[in-house]
């Protein structure tokens, strides 16, 4: 895995900027190289105010966004348009504007999905869903870009500390009893982190620093999910001011 790469931005706004400037040139330069593209998006305030900033970036149509495949690391497991589901704020800031094919969006189902509200079977249909569009041998694309948040006691997606989901094998697990609502859930694996290209870990405001910290430190992923967060060629922590005051010395 890759050796983490630190940004710090002033503030969250120009970090939000700044990562979606970074995105729009890293899917260019994928969909150029190879022809398409595959990001993972995340939630919470930080994730979708990036994804909000692709959408009103000038340098937006850079991109061919039907050469994109969006996923996500995790999803709440309730009923689609729900305000609680990622794939709720992430439609409403950018995927709903940009008008493509809906099968390049891969969202992950709720209880009023094909499996009602069995959450396992939602997590293999997920996990099937990845693999067809993996390829043989694998169990996930090659991710280009997955965006990852980071609680402030150092979760990532819906792996928590002390949580089952850190010992998950293959590319997707359910998640219950969930220490923040709500509780039941879908989440990538470690697995499934760990083979992105790049991985991104954003994080605003104080209350991140600590986790943030601690993940940078050489702490092992099951004490502090975030220290897992790697990916193949890069791993950047896109932080800003407030969420570095406690990094560990250089």
């Amino acid at each position: 895995m890759s050796t983490p790469e630190v940004f710090v931005h002033a503030t969250g706004d120009l970090l939000a900027s700044a990562a979606a400037a970074r995105t729009i040139t890293r899917l260019a330069d994928a969909i150029a190289a190879e022809g398409r593209a595959h990001l993972v998006l995340t939630g919470g305030g930080i994730g979708t105010k990036v994804i909000a900033a692709i959408g009103a970036s000038p340098a937006r149509d850079a991109v061919d966004w039907n050469l994109v495949d969006f996923w996500w690391g995790d999803e709440r497991f309730e009923p689609a348009g729900d305000k609680e589901r990622n794939e709720t704020g992430a439609r409403a800031a950018l995927l709903d504007e940009l008008g493509i094919d809906k099968a390049r969006i891969h969202a992950i189902h709720g209880p009023d999905g094909p499996d009602g509200d069995d959450v396992d079977a939602a997590a293999a249909r997920y996990a099937a869903e990845l693999a067809a569009a993996a390829g043989a041998g694998a169990d996930v694309p090659a991710f280009d870009v997955l965006m990852l948040g980071i609680g402030p006691e150092g979760h990532i997606a819906s792996i928590f500390p002390g949580s089952p989901a850190a010992h998950a094998g293959g590319s997707v697990v359910a998640v219950r009893n969930s220490p923040k609502p709500p509780p039941t859930r879908i989440s990538l694996t470690f697995g499934a982190i760990q083979a992105a290209r790049e991985v991104w870990i954003l994080a605003s405001g104080a209350e991140k620093a600590e986790a943030v910290g601690e993940a940078l430190s050489g702490v092992s992923q099951d004490k502090l999910p975030a220290a897992g967060a790697r990916g193949l060629d890069r791993t950047l922590f896109l932080i800003d001011e407030a969420a570095a005051s406690e990094l560990p010395p250089a």
